[in-house]
């Protein structure tokens, strides 16, 4: 198969079924359920104290490996950026958020990595995948070495993120004299869920309830994920088919789509790395839609936002916010600028030359970079 044939290729389709459109909105309302258990649970464990609670991960470094080691875990950054959202209500200050966000995005991409080793009994074959694979763990450890130390020292995606809020304010968010329609469809059930332990002690009563939550919102991103590829398939397809060889803007902005669509950048960049190894297409090709996948990502974090009231409504936008602008600023800057942008293809291309030589250095890096290095970080922290 070659390139024409990818795009002149039949597209699938399947019927519209209001049975799946249905259970798809019942898994949206899981994920506001989700999040609104989460916050509440914080808040009831920790009470004034959530500052102290996190103190552990006032460093930011340890920040940014909690959310790598936490999103290589559950290999979905659009959970853990919702799970960041929800504990951001709760009390985690933004500022410790912010690199939690950044390690996601580095985490995400063990899945593709994983993929490319389905073609390693073919050394060409499994050069090419590895190659289009690790070209997005380059990519997103570039934006950590460029923006984490900006944060530090400017907090300046916590600053421009706090502007937009400003200019977004939640305090009336959906609400027309008081009246809230996500709150009335979320708080009856958060109150259920805290009475039915509250013969429990406030800090163990709030832990049951944010691990409860927890569960719940990777239930329903899982499911969400399945139900739009049963949905959409037909139609993310042609989208990746026709964005192929476009040009890098259409490329982004079809990742960026597709993404939103089967709701994973996991499943998106795993989607490409099959076609690199056969050598339907090259990495150079890929690159724009995977990273378009980093920016779709961002949907799911938003959407959490929306279930926050209260209070804390705004710093829980300001989180998605950032999760958002990161991912844009990143694409932006590193792929408008040539130098910068060749470097994730020169560093991924050499070193799947290496591990196509010497295959167990494959599975070496991916324990490597996504656990050994975070867990040992952790561990000297601590």
């Amino acid at each position: 198969m070659n390139h024409s044939e990818i795009q002149s290729a039949p597209i699938p389709t399947l019927p519209n079924s209001k049975k799946n459109w249905a259970y798809l909105a019942l898994l949206v309302y899981g994920i506001l359920i989700a999040v609104t258990i989460i916050g509440a649970g914080f808040k009831l464990a920790t009470g004034d104290h959530a500052e102290a609670l996190f103190g552990f991960a006032e460093n930011p470094i340890l920040g940014l490996i909690i959310g790598m080691v936490a999103t290589a875990l559950v290999q979905s950054s659009s959970t853990v950026s919702s799970i960041i959202v929800a504990m951001v209500a709760g009390g985690l200050p933004v500022s410790i958020a912010v690199p939690m966000i950044m390690g996601a995005n580095i985490g995400t991409s063990i899945t593709s990595t994983i993929v490319s080793l389905g073609h390693v009994a073919h050394k060409d074959e499994f050069r090419r995948a590895f190659g289009a694979a690790t070209i997005h763990d380059f990519f997103n450890v570039m934006c950590v070495f460029i923006f984490l130390p900006l944060e530090i020292a400017f907090g300046v995606l916590e600053k421009a993120s706090g502007f937009l809020v400003s200019l977004f304010s939640t305090s009336t968010e959906l609400s027309v004299s008081g009246f809230n329609p996500i709150k009335i469809m979320t708080n009856p059930v958060s109150q259920l869920v805290a009475d039915i332990f509250s013969f429990l002690p406030n800090l163990f009563a709030g832990i049951l309830m944010a691990i409860l939550g927890v569960a719940l919102i990777i239930l329903s991103i899982t499911l969400m994920g399945k139900t739009m590829k049963a949905l959409m398939v037909g139609r993310a397809k042609d989208i990746l088919h026709r964005s192929i060889g476009r040009g890098p803007i259409q490329g982004i902005a079809s990742g960026t789509i597709v993404t939103v669509l089967v709701q994973s950048s996991s499943t998106t960049t795993s989607l490409v790395v099959p076609l690199v190894g056969t050598g339907v297409l090259s990495t150079k090709e890929v690159y724009p839609f995977t990273l378009g996948a980093n920016i779709g990502t961002c949907i799911t974090a938003l959407l959490a936002a929306v279930a926050i009231t209260g209070p804390n409504a705004d710093v829980a936008l300001q989180v998605a916010f950032v999760h958002l602008m990161y991912n844009v600023l990143g694409v932006v800057l590193i792929y408008s600028v040539k130098l910068l942008r060749n470097v994730p293809l020169h560093l991924s291309s050499a070193l799947s030359d290496v591990v196509a030589e010497h295959k167990l250095f494959g599975l070496a890096y991916i324990i490597t970079l996504f656990f050994l290095v975070p867990l040992s970080v952790i561990a000297v922290a601590s």
